[in-house]
């Protein structure tokens, strides 16, 4: 299964954005591939600081697991003050509806 989404970066903060992921902890990439993720991706629109994410997963039960985590909500935090986000901290995410796909 296959999910889009997108997300919004303030201004001035893609350098931030992209050291942090690249520094990725490995106990959040360990959670990711425990809720089923792979093939994880996130790309930047210069132009409107969104961010477009690409991942594969088993199951969307199994993956909606994974923001109950204790890791991932510490990465919710750690993030928040660079993007836009909910009351909670998770990023303010809209699923993109899928209209075209070839291997």
């Amino acid at each position: 299964m296959v999910k889009g989404f997108k997300m919004k970066l303030y201004e001035g903060m893609e350098a931030e954005y992209t050291k942090r992921h690249n520094e990725l902890w490995p106990e959040m990439q360990d959670m990711i591939h425990e809720h089923g993720g792979k093939n994880y991706s996130i790309f930047l629109d210069r132009e409107t600081n969104t961010l477009f994410g690409y991942i594969e997963i088993e199951d969307e039960e199994l993956w909606a697991k994974g923001a109950d985590t204790v890791i991932n909500r510490k990465w919710w935090d750690f993030m928040a003050d660079i993007m836009e986000t909910n009351p909670d901290n998770s990023p303010v995410s809209i699923d993109l509806v899928p209209v075209f796909h070839l291997d």
